[in-house]
Parts: structure tokens; sequence; C-alpha cells
């Protein structure tokens, strides 16, 4: 049974702002995988310049902090081949180790517990869960019909998983105890939610809704929605304040598939957790893109790929300015590394 979790607030132990044990000597680092170009780019924040750029496998899409806190794993898909695999970044070095092969890897996370890490993959609509060093095969749960298997999150408890089903239009809730589907949530037709964040007291579930504009609140025990706020064109990635009081929502200016036409300009929203209303909207100078990230340690800097202009965005939380770092090309799921915490629940960084 995975252990239990404060509801006051998950997020608490990961809210005093000082990186965890684990992280010492790890280098103030932000990491961009570059999907189209099969890279990775390394940013001084500090600086703010790219200091590295290396090559991972086919396909990049996250870079994913451990469990342990210990590496940093880029998680490269292949998109629709079978030569997926996973490349370990030593983030006391910054440096990319050898790749591990592994089945269509397009996202990771780790159950509470830290037995296993849980690779979701996408194209084979199933969680495989794998010892969280090795990467072998622990054991499968299948998602039949969850179509475009894409970002999760967990109950308080910790013993239920939610995940987005993009090509479904749908969110399904598996008991990682029982290792079974408790059930679909469908959304409206034409639906595609993205990004899926607990919220700080573990009774609300939110949901990015791309195609509608709209971030949607579920009851994650009855698997119903309760409410909706609109944000912007294409709400993608959902990330808390290191205080857990606002929501900072990116919204990236294209509601459907990757390419189809070209984006309007993105822009970030901040929702307040105690209201569950907008209270900020950040745009960027000339448009942008703003997709996946997490906040700095110090909560100061909320930072986000821009997908679809060669860029990365490092928003300013205090008053929305933003500051532009050229990378390769679409770039995906950066993550911000060192952060505060215990553990690594995957992702971007979900931090306990």
């Amino acid at each position: 049974m995975p252990p239990v979790v404060d509801a006051k607030n998950i997020y608490s132990e990961a809210r005093a702002g000082a990186p965890g044990v684990a992280t010492a000597g790890a280098l103030s680092r932000v990491y961009v995988p570059n999907l189209k170009d099969n890279t990775v780019s390394v940013i001084d924040p500090a600086t703010m310049q790219v200091v590295d750029t290396f090559k991972v496998g086919v396909s990049p899409q996250h870079v994913v902090p451990s469990y342990d806190l210990k590496t940093l794993w880029v998680t490269n898909n292949a998109e629709l081949k079978s030569t997926g695999s996973m490349t370990p970044i030593d983030p006391t070095t910054g440096k990319p180790g050898a790749a591990i092969p592994v089945d269509d890897p397009y996202n990771m996370y780790f159950t509470p517990d830290g037995h296993s890490a849980i690779v979701v993959a996408e194209a084979a609509r199933r969680l495989d869960f794998r010892d969280p060093h090795t990467m072998q095969l622990q054991y499968s749960i299948p998602l039949l019909h969850c179509s475009g298997l894409n970002h999760a999150d967990f109950s308080a408890d910790g013993r239920y998983l939610f995940a987005s089903c993009e090509f479904r239009g749908a969110v399904v809730k598996v008991d990682l105890v029982n290792r079974r589907i408790v059930g679909y949530l469908q959304l409206t037709a034409g639906a595609m939610p993205q990004d899926i964040r607990m919220a700080p007291d573990g009774k609300l579930l939110y949901v990015a809704e791309m195609m509608s504009g709209d971030v949607l609140f579920v009851d994650p025990t009855s698997l119903t929605v309760t409410g909706s706020v609109p944000t912007g064109i294409g709400p993608h990635g959902l990330y808390f304040s290191r205080d857990s009081t606002k929501l900072y929502v990116s919204n990236r200016g294209l509601a459907g598939t990757a390419g189809i036409r070209p984006h309007l300009p993105g822009t970030v929203s901040v929702i307040d957790v105690a209201s569950d209303k907008v209270v900020a909207n950040w745009s960027i100078p000339g448009g942008g893109s703003p997709d996946m990230g997490n906040v700095s340690a110090d909560g100061r800097y909320l930072w986000l790929s821009g997908r679809y202009d060669r860029e990365v965005y490092r928003f300013d939380t205090t008053n929305g300015a933003v500051a532009r770092v050229a990378v390769g090309r679409q770039p995906h799921g950066l993550t911000v590394w060192p952060q505060p915490g215990r553990y690594s629940l995957g992702h971007t960084g979900i931090m306990r």
C-alpha cells in the first residue's frame, strides 16, 4: 500500500524553497528536451545562456527527476518506432550517461512508495511499472481505451493515479493497489485533456482542456466535473506556485494537434487556488507558445518551453515579466533543477 500523505497540503514538503538532501551538489540548471533535434539543451539560469547541448535518443519528450532525486531521466519515446530509450543525466555534472532501451517512454512517474517507475507507454496504451534504477519491467496495467495516454497525478493518499486520455477526451482513474481501472470520466465531444494536477488539499483535480480553453475542476472521488474556469487558447501545463496558493496555466496558443496551423499568441494564466478564479494573465511580447516546465526552487520564476518557437521563457512570478533563451526545435517537457522536496513523483518535477 502506498504511503499516506498529509491531505492538509500534499505539497507541504516541497514548499521550503531549499533543495532536499539528495540534491546536494546538483548544478543549478534548466534541462530542455528538443523533440525534433533529439537533443537536450542545458541552460544556466544565472547567466541565461545555453552552456551545453548533447544528443539523446529519438524524440525526447520529458526530463523527469528520479524518485530519489539523484538522476534526471530523458524519456525518448521514438514516436511509434521500436527504438525508445531513457537517457540518464547526472545532475551534479549535467552530463548524460548511456541510454537504456525502454519501450515507448512518452512520460514517467513514480509510485509514492518509490518501488516502481511508471512509464507512460502512450502508443501502447499501458502503464509499465519498472525498476526505478535499472528500468527492468516489473508488470504492466493495460489501458486499452485510453488513447493518447498523456499526463498524470496521484490522490492524496497515493492509492490512485489519474491520467488524461488526450485522443479519447477522457480522464482515467487507476487503483494502484489492486492494479485495475476504476473508471473513466468522459468529457464533452472533441475534448483533448492535457496536464492534470491534484489540488494542495487533495480534494480537487485540475485538468487542462486544450480544445475548450478551460481548466476543469474534477471531483477525484466521484470522477465528475464540478466546474471550470476559462484561461486561454490551448491550455496545456499546470504548475503550482511554491507556496501552493496559485496555479500557473500555460496556454500555448494552439488548440489541437501540433503543426496543423500557425499558433496564436500564447499566454500564462494565474489561478488563485482559494477562489479558483483567474487573477492574472501574462502575455509574451511578440507572441509565443508556452508549454511545459516548472518553477524555480525559490518560487521566483516560472520556466516554460516555447513549443513552436525554438525558445524557453522565464516568467517573473511577481509581475509576469518575460525573458527568453533560444534552444532547439520543438522544446517540450523541460525541468528546473534542483527542486525542494523529499522525493519526486515524476513528470517535470511533481515533488513531495
